[in-house]
């Protein structure tokens, strides 16, 4: 049912019509250039759910989509290794995943749904990882998982606001080191500061001007008239190629 939402959406990317929905842009601009990249012309209607494709490539949406799904049995793996130190469990945390249905279905076809989990799980996975290093704070590999973090966060909140879950459990876990380290007496104020401008910066300022980014592309790619023309001003609308209000002077 919802190939016929986002499928559609990434043939307004390739075709740069402008649309609106009620998610950020960044998985459906994915699905868009996944689509660009193997081949599809952006001509599908995507009119009702079980149309058959015909002719049209729509092979590399799905497969990216399957591909992004996919990385949540290493991510799983990876998290539950690192916080148990245990084989058996992180492989049975794979083995779960590997044959959950529910997880199989919504990464075979073309959703939100895998890019959203992919940048949650790789939120959980760099935070744990970043735990890990705390024994050897600012090294390489310490402001590396942090920076990766802050990717992760915006990614997810780029793809749907249900993202802001994952926000809340890195920004706890921030705090609480952040609290363990102000209580640490042999590590002085300045030593303190700089930790916490490390993730200010990493998980703050990263996030937000990579949030900020996605929507000037969003806004830079679309820049034909569409069915999302409405919802905007009118002199939103005369920017738009093919809007009756094109290149017309609208007063302030």
């Amino acid at each position: 049912w919802d190939e016929t939402h986002f499928g559609k959406m990434g043939s307004y990317y390739i075709n740069r019509t402008f649309f609106f929905d009620v998610h950020p842009p960044l998985g459906k601009m994915l699905i868009g250039l996944a689509g660009y990249l193997s081949g599809y012309d952006g001509t599908f209607p995507f009119q009702k759910p079980g149309d058959r494709y015909e002719q049209h490539n729509y092979l590399g949406m799905r497969g990216f989509c399957a591909f992004l799904g996919s990385c949540l049995v290493p991510f799983a793996y990876l998290t539950v290794l690192e916080l148990s130190k245990s084989l058996p469990a992180a492989l049975l945390t794979a083995f779960i995943l590997i044959f959950d249905t529910g997880c199989i279905t919504l990464s075979q076809y073309i959703l939100l749904d895998p890019i959203l989990m992919f940048f949650l799980m790789g939120a959980v996975l760099s935070m744990v990882k970043c735990n890990s290093c705390a024994d050897r704070p600012f090294s390489a590999s310490w402001w590396f998982w942090l920076s990766l973090t802050g990717v992760s966060l915006a990614g997810a909140m780029g793809v749907k606001f249900v993202g802001l879950f994952v926000v809340l459990l890195v920004g706890l876990n921030t705090i609480y080191d952040l609290w363990d380290l102000l209580g640490n007496l042999s590590l002085s104020l300045v030593m303190f500061g700089k930790h916490l401008l490390a993730r200010v910066l990493c998980l703050i300022v990263l996030p937000l001007a990579l949030y900020t980014a996605m929507f000037a592309v969003h806004f830079a790619v679309l820049n034909r008239s569409g069915p999302g023309d409405g919802f905007f001003s009118s002199a939103f609308q005369s920017q738009l190629i093919g809007n009756n209000l094109h290149n017309v002077s609208i007063p302030e």
